[in-house]
């Protein structure tokens, strides 16, 4: 995994998760938002920003030699940031066909996002999947 090599799988995360109490959750949230590898500033644009979202977070795919999607991401929010680390923890370097029929509202749901967090940050969850399932649907053609 370039570049997210600390990053934890998403079932051990889920794991440690579910024994946390609320602010560890949030916390353990920022962390994540933390590992992702840093996003050139130049890439911060209107293109790459994402929708309905309440903090600016952009999102850029690019492409691995074999074909593969990885994605650089941030936010000006740290927890949003840590929602859209767990978000690409879904479908990081995977394949356009791959990502598509991801299920990432299912692989998310564990994390029970909607009730640990604010609606205002939970919100854009859904604008952040249809993006990458859009930026997938253009890879996988």
């Amino acid at each position: 995994m370039g570049g997210m090599t600390d990053m934890p799988n998403l079932a051990d995360l889920q794991e440690e998760y579910e024994f946390l109490d609320a602010d560890d959750r949030y916390r353990l949230l920022i962390d994540l938002g933390r590992g992702l590898e840093a996003m050139p500033d130049a890439l911060k644009t209107d293109a790459t920003l994402v929708r309905g979202c309440s903090a600016a977070v952009w999102v850029y795919p690019t492409v691995l030699e074999d074909g593969r999607l990885h994605f650089l991401a941030d936010s000006n929010a740290a927890i949003t940031k840590g929602i859209i680390a767990l978000v690409l923890l879904t479908v990081q370097d995977r394949a356009p066909a791959e990502i598509g029929a991801t299920d990432i509202e299912a692989a998310l749901a564990p994390f029970d996002l909607k009730n640990q967090l604010s609606s205002n940050r939970t919100q854009g969850i859904p604008n952040m999947i249809a993006l990458i399932r859009e930026t997938a649907g253009r890879y996988a053609g």
